[in-house]
């Protein structure tokens, strides 16, 4: 018997499949350290095992709020058990995602840059 081949890009999909349905979950917990959660990226192992989940936060502790994530991920990870149709749900991981922050500063300097390049060309 043979196996089948793998269908490809299925990994990127069960990973956007997770976001959306972890972004809806989160909203749902009670716990008051998590404030208003984005779900940035969900990068899943190859196994489907891990999924590593990143987030961005609008209001509240980052600290705070990844540790009530990581606490909750049993639940969540149990929740998407009933919305995904695959074999192995994987054990979600939550990481807050700085590349948000360092976005903003890069623009921030970029912007000082060109202020000073205006300044010295006048």
């Amino acid at each position: 018997m043979r196996h089948k081949k793998a269908i490809p890009n299925r990994s990127f999909r069960v990973a956007d499949q997770i976001q959306r349905d972890v972004a809806v979950l989160v909203r749902e917990l009670k716990d008051p350290r998590i404030g208003m959660v984005t779900i940035n990226a969900v990068e899943v192992s190859p196994d489907y095992a891990h999924a590593q989940v990143y987030f961005s936060l609008l209001s509240g502790d980052v600290g705070e709020c990844e540790q009530a994530l990581n606490e909750a991920a049993g639940f969540l990870r149990n929740s998407l058990f009933k919305k995904l149709q695959i074999h192995t749900v994987p054990t979600l991981h939550f990481h807050f995602d700085r590349s948000t922050e360092r976005a903003a500063d890069l623009s921030a300097l970029i912007a000082k840059a060109n202020a000073q390049r205006a300044k010295d060309d006048e």
